[in-house]
């Protein structure tokens, strides 16, 4: 495992995206954490994929709070969410990325919701830029335990493994870990949550050579200087519309540049 003042993860291997030359508006969304209790933040969502002017919504990381395999898509909730991400992928260009917490989303829901995978990290050219996009989670170096359970979790044995087991039991076992990671998440302020690794993200922009980080997982939205001289970071919202504080906002990227949307004030 990295060491944050040691050996910087290496630039794993990337996809490059090209926008098409027709594409007039690209939106960028993360860390949505649907679930069956979140009713208003999961209806915000389906709202806004009716009736964006986007031509690609680009999904990086954690849409669900929890994703134990695709056969959760038959679920009653999933399933509902299912019907308006194909609604979205039939019209316009629908990207998703894994995130920490649905890592195990698959083809067959890709196929479903008539989504492209979006590999990370991802370099996107569009309108004169060169993005990297990535969820965010690998390069939060001080997250030492977190990273340590990823490098677990991502192996095909365990993911093949776990997959082998009902249903049933690979929700009561997601259950548990997110009850587990909210009893963490309570015992540490905000500003006290890991962030994305300055020298290691410098590190992988500079092996993709683009100067512009957009990524999610942090819950810190912002744009600041990020990385090499003149590099740029994007941090995008979390969502939640259910609990004290609503949130809800798309990153969008136009040959203007960038602009924050918020669908909640």
């Amino acid at each position: 495992m990295p060491d944050v003042k040691g050996a910087l993860p290496p630039f794993p291997p990337s996809d490059t995206f090209h926008a098409p030359p027709s594409w007039r508006c690209i939106d960028f969304i993360s860390d949505l954490h649907l679930h069956e209790g979140l009713p208003l933040t999961t209806q915000a969502l389906a709202n806004y994929l009716d009736t964006t002017p986007a031509d690609a919504v680009f999904l990086l990381g954690d849409v669900f709070e929890a994703w134990v395999g695709d056969d959760m898509r038959d679920q009653p909730y999933e399933a509902a969410c299912v019907d308006f991400l194909a609604r979205a992928g039939a019209r316009l260009h629908l990207g998703i990325m894994v995130g920490n917490r649905d890592f195990l989303l698959a083809d067959a829901m890709l196929t479903a919701c008539h989504a492209h995978k979006l590999a990370d990290p991802t370099l996107l050219h569009a309108f004169g830029h060169a993005l990297l996009l990535i969820h965010g989670d690998e390069l939060c170096l001080a997250d030492e335990a977190y990273l340590k359970f990823r490098s677990q979790v991502r192996t095909p044995q365990w993911q093949q493994a776990f997959l082998a087991q009902p249903l049933e039991s690979r929700l009561a076992q997601a259950r548990q870990m997110r009850e587990a990671s909210q009893v963490h998440q309570h015992t540490q302020a905000h500003s006290e949550w890991a962030d994305v690794d300055e020298r290691a993200a410098t590190h992988w922009m500079l092996a993709a050579g683009t100067m512009s980080l957009v990524h999610g997982h942090t819950h810190r939205p912002c744009d600041e200087a990020f990385g090499p001289p003149g590099a740029m970071r994007h941090v995008l919202s979390d969502w939640d519309l259910d609990h004290g504080h609503p949130r809800a906002e798309v990153l969008r990227l136009t040959a203007n540049g960038f602009q924050r949307l918020k669908l909640v004030t």
